[in-house]
């Protein structure tokens, strides 16, 4: 509760002093970092804002891990805020306090969408909001020092179910996948994504999503993955906090390499 709560404030003051600042422009060499940038990607399908945590003081002698995050339906907009603020700071700040960035030092990439979903369950490709992504994440690798070996992918609700989308659509660009009830839609390419490191977390108390998650962890074994599945009793769908406290999460994540 205590770590939790020292996340909530830190993402207050973080939207609090981003959220009314231009779009940043600056050279990448010139930013000190341990702050949530705000930046918009321009692309031929249109433009997509997406929030930049860059390790502070990094150095372009070292390549750092990346994490990309994408937010649930409770981060949807336009605003370039609500996709590390409220119901994502479990998600978004867990890799960012001083403490976990002195051990993990990582970048950390959270596109916002406006919704209502990242890609439509009956689509097997992208899509092109999760185009868009593809596109921030090509042109953050190439401004910044981040390893490609060490690029893991997170998710929550719809964002889980766009987690699913990109591995199963390109599963070599990731070295691992987080998934928080996904409702994941088409399993039908699970063969794709059966060798990447995957965690599902469900609660059995999130009727439409449930079912699911046990299809698509049976889908990957079946094609001989080896997926972690954990499924909370008694719980719904509100399973952020929890799936963030686990004192696996962390090491086993960073643990990952292509």
């Amino acid at each position: 509760m205590r770590q939790m709560c020292a996340l909530l404030a830190l993402a207050v003051a973080t939207v609090a002093s981003g959220s009314l600042e231009p779009q940043s422009k600056a050279n990448p060499s010139r930013l000190v970092g341990g702050e949530f940038i705000a930046r918009t990607q321009q692309t031929a399908a249109g433009p997509m804002p997406y929030r930049l945590y860059i390790p502070r003081n990094y150095t372009p002698q070292r390549r750092y891990p990346l994490i990309l995050w994408l937010h649930g339906g409770g981060g949807s907009g336009n605003d370039n805020a609500r996709q590390i603020a409220g119901d994502q700071v479990p998600g978004t700040h867990t890799w960012t306090t001083p403490e976990r960035q002195l051990d993990h030092p990582a970048f950390v990439l959270v596109p916002q969408t406006v919704g209502p979903l990242w890609v439509d369950a009956h689509t097997p490709e992208l899509g092109p909001e999760l185009a868009k992504v593809i596109r921030i994440l090509d042109a953050v690798s190439a401004a910044f020092p981040t390893d490609p070996r060490r690029v893991y992918v997170l998710g929550q609700s719809i964002g889980g179910r766009g987690v699913w989308s990109l591995i199963s659509n390109a599963p070599e660009r990731f070295a691992a996948a987080i998934m928080l009830c996904p409702n994941s839609g088409d399993i039908t390419r699970a063969s794709r994504a059966a060798q990447l490191p995957i965690w599902i977390f469900q609660g059995d108390g999130d009727v439409l999503r449930v079912e699911g998650s046990r299809a698509l962890v049976a889908a990957l074994r079946a094609a001989g993955g080896r997926p972690r599945y954990t499924e909370y009793p008694h719980v719904g769908h509100d399973i952020w906090t929890r799936v963030f406290a686990e004192p696996g999460i962390v090491p086993w994540l960073f643990a990952q390499s292509r």
